[in-house]
């Protein structure tokens, strides 16, 4: 298990990239953080996490041709660490970073994080940049062989001790902004064999840096044999890669939630990816509405929460709908969030999935009926299939609050396609 304590529950938060891609401006941050802070925040939202390219000079300017621009200007300090693009974040001007941001983030009550990629930039690379505690330079411990296929902007680094000397270096910045969520991004998967000593080297840079930073790593799917590996390592990792509003995306994610779910503990968390609420994609040049129905995206919060997954929303908050904010404030849907409420899958197939979870110290046990079918479904499960004692039991459904009882000892409903009835069970 992770040796810090620094996310005791699935960490929930924004992040900017479904909605902005790489063109998020400080103050879109700032309007989302204080949106965060006013209505979301007193149901446990709390990151405000910038994603990729924050660093990038002109990010977004050629979205029709390229994502990431190739070997564009990085705003980077003297020692080959990246700094936020002063056009876009001008509060970092003056070598001030993330800092000011930071403090704004922390003044509503809030966390901050940001995204990075593994390794160095090739910039500093080219540029024989110098690294912070080290004789050795960014071209003599980068690896041009070691590149990211999707992206441009970074080596990995060579298994030396100069390359921990950079992680250090860049977690003892990151730690004097006071950021307090860090995502790496091109690592999780370990597709490359610098993955897994790069890994390594951020858990020791945080454990060194004075600041409790919690550790996401993207993208998935994580590898289920390496569990122990991130459990020791991270604090969040992808089981998936991106994901987004399609339901055979959110079906499959019942596959993978069944393999993960035995690894879900304080401070460990097997990662569905963000939630694609709301709307999304200006970025990309196409902004739209969520392509899942209310019932689709119920039944996602529910597999999330139940599982124990993080939970990032992607969409600009001040968008929010009203449908979409009860499916975010639903507090007896997020009471089934925290580690402690142990999740199991009772039984999966093409056109059904069971869960039950179990919240011993809060006295509170779950069920979960969802249909992944295309016609309704009359679904039941057994109190004795979950593990219960038979006899009758009351039923609250969490999304609509309807109360019912078992019959029979058995809990029994008519399931739309794609939805989900998951109740709060009481004797």
């Amino acid at each position: 298990m992770n040796k810090n304590t620094f996310a005791p529950t699935p960490p929930m938060g924004w992040n900017s990239y479904d909605y902005y891609d790489t063109t998020v401006t400080e103050d879109r941050v700032k309007a989302n953080a204080d949106y965060m802070a006013r209505h979301l925040k007193p149901y446990g939202w709390e990151y405000i996490v910038v994603d990729i390219e924050w660093y990038a000079h002109g990010a977004g300017s050629r979205r029709d041709t390229y994502q990431y621009i190739p070997f564009s200007t990085l705003e980077m300090d003297e020692y080959s660490r990246l700094l936020p693009d002063p056009e876009r974040f001008p509060s970092s001007a003056g070598g001030r970073g993330f800092g000011p941001l930071a403090d704004y983030i922390h003044s509503l009550g809030l966390k901050f994080g940001i995204h990075i990629m593994r390794g160095i930039p090739r910039n500093a690379a080219h540029g024989h940049g110098k690294i912070k505690g080290s004789e050795v330079t960014a071209n003599d411990l980068a690896d041009p062989s070691n590149t990211c296929f999707w992206n441009p902007d970074m080596y990995g680094v060579r298994n030396i001790p100069a390359a921990q000397a950079y992680y250090d270096s860049l977690f003892e910045l990151y730690a004097s902004w006071g950021v307090d969520f860090v995502k790496c991004d091109d690592i999780c998967r370990q597709d490359n064999p610098s993955s897994v000593y790069e890994t390594e080297m951020l858990a020791r840079a945080i454990q060194k840096c004075g600041r409790p930073i919690v550790l996401s790593l993207s993208p998935g799917p994580a590898l289920i044999e390496k569990a122990w590996f991130y459990e020791k390592n991270a604090n969040m990792w992808r089981i998936t890669d991106d994901f987004w509003d399609n339901f055979d995306l959110l079906k499959n994610m019942f596959w993978r939630c069944e393999l993960w779910e035995k690894h879900v503990s304080p401070g460990c968390y097997p990662d569905c990816d963000m939630l694609p609420l709301g709307k999304l994609g200006k970025g990309f040049g196409h902004e739209w509405t969520c392509h899942f129905t209310l019932e689709e995206q119920r039944t996602m919060m529910t597999l999330w929460c139940l599982f124990g997954s993080p939970l990032m929303l992607g969409a600009e908050m001040t968008l929010l709908d009203e449908d979409t904010i009860k499916l975010l404030t639903n507090r007896r849907v997020l009471a089934m969030l925290p580690p402690q409420c142990r999740p199991h899958q009772i039984c999966r197939d093409e056109e059904r999935a069971i869960w039950q979870a179990d919240h011993r110290e809060a006295g509170k046990h779950y069920a979960a009926l969802f249909n992944l079918s295309e016609k309704e479904l009359e679904l039941s499960v057994t109190l004795e299939e979950l593990g219960y004692e038979t006899g009758e039991v009351s039923l609250t459904e969490l999304w609509t609050e309807e109360v019912s009882r078992s019959v029979r000892g058995r809990i029994s409903a008519a399931v739309a396609p794609h939805a989900c009835k998951v109740y709060e069970i009481t004797w």
